[in-house]
């Protein structure tokens, strides 16, 4: 399994939003995208080939940003390429910029949770 699914799963895993809904082999992960709130599902049993979901890191790695927990959220794909595209360029210290960190990380941690024990999620290296 790739490093981004990993930190995609433990993502929608510790956010509230996201529900496990299923049984094997058709478990899956259903919440909402930390932007638009739009209704995302992450299957646990199988790698899917186009996922909606992607993993939005709060503050970019471009800009310092980590592979934490705390750094990181669950995003359609719309929503996370926008923000990169239009907000990336900027960095810290542009005004947009920083309010749209700091709403994040606001959201993020108004969602966070511990991750269920019963995911058996892929280790996080």
């Amino acid at each position: 399994m790739s490093r981004a699914r990993t930190l995609l799963l433990w993502a929608a895993a510790t956010d509230r939003t996201f529900a496990l809904v299923g049984q094997r082999p058709d478990r899956r992960l259903e919440g909402k995208c930390i932007f638009c709130r739009r209704r995302l599902a992450l299957a646990l049993d199988r790698d899917e080939r186009h996922p909606t979901a992607t993993v939005e890191h709060i503050l970019p790695r471009a800009h310092g940003g980590t592979d934490a927990l705390e750094n990181l959220a669950v995003a359609c794909r719309r929503c996370n390429g926008g923000k990169g595209k239009r907000l990336d360029p900027a960095g810290p210290g542009h005004p947009t910029f920083d309010r749209v960190v700091e709403r994040l990380r606001a959201e993020r941690r108004k969602r966070w949770r511990e991750p269920p024990e019963n995911l058996d999620l892929p280790a996080l290296r």
